[in-house]
């Protein structure tokens, strides 16, 4: 399937550091839908960022095991970056990864957000986009209310309910 064989609602994808992090080194059950998602998006030419608090210290050392990952990214925007005046949730982060996709500024509609905080969330939405909230099964629910989607895992995640291409294989 090429990407103009499906409903093009959301152009690009922004992950956050954490919700991959958290994926990656302590849900196993999430690490391999995690990559699948990454993989499957970048394999449909669905240009994937971060946007993360974290400063370019940490990020290095948190990301460090995971590089190959995250160099299918389009690009990444750190906490510390110029741009970012304030952390979440303001919106800066969210928005300074906007304006960096190839061909300029992306549409905030047209971005859809992958989140784990309650400060994430309503920093994407104080910047227009969409989120779909995974957040720590211990988070009180109240916090789920502002998210447009909450999954338990990413494997409950049906991408092309969101207008990106589907995935093509089954899981068993």
């Amino acid at each position: 399937m090429r990407k103009e064989d499906y409903n093009a609602r959301f152009t690009v994808v922004l992950l956050v550091r954490s919700l991959l992090e958290g994926m990656l080194l302590f849900s196993p059950w999430n690490s391999p839908r995690a990559s699948r998602l990454i993989r499957h998006l970048h394999a449909k030419g669905i240009p994937i960022a971060v946007a993360t608090g974290s400063h370019k210290r940490h990020f290095s050392l948190k990301t460090q095991r995971h590089s190959e990952l995250f160099s299918l990214m389009h690009h990444i925007v750190l906490g510390d970056d110029p741009e970012v005046k304030q952390g979440k949730p303001s919106p800066d982060v969210f928005l300074a990864a906007a304006r960096r996709f190839e061909g300029g500024p992306v549409d905030p509609q047209k971005i859809l957000v992958f989140e784990d905080a309650p400060a994430g969330v309503l920093a994407a939405k104080n910047a227009g986009m969409c989120v779909v909230m995974v957040p720590d099964p211990r988070l009180d629910s109240s916090y789920h209310d502002t998210a447009d989607e909450v999954l338990s895992s990413l494997l409950d995640l049906s991408p092309n309910c969101w207008g990106l291409p589907p995935f093509e294989d089954v899981e068993s």
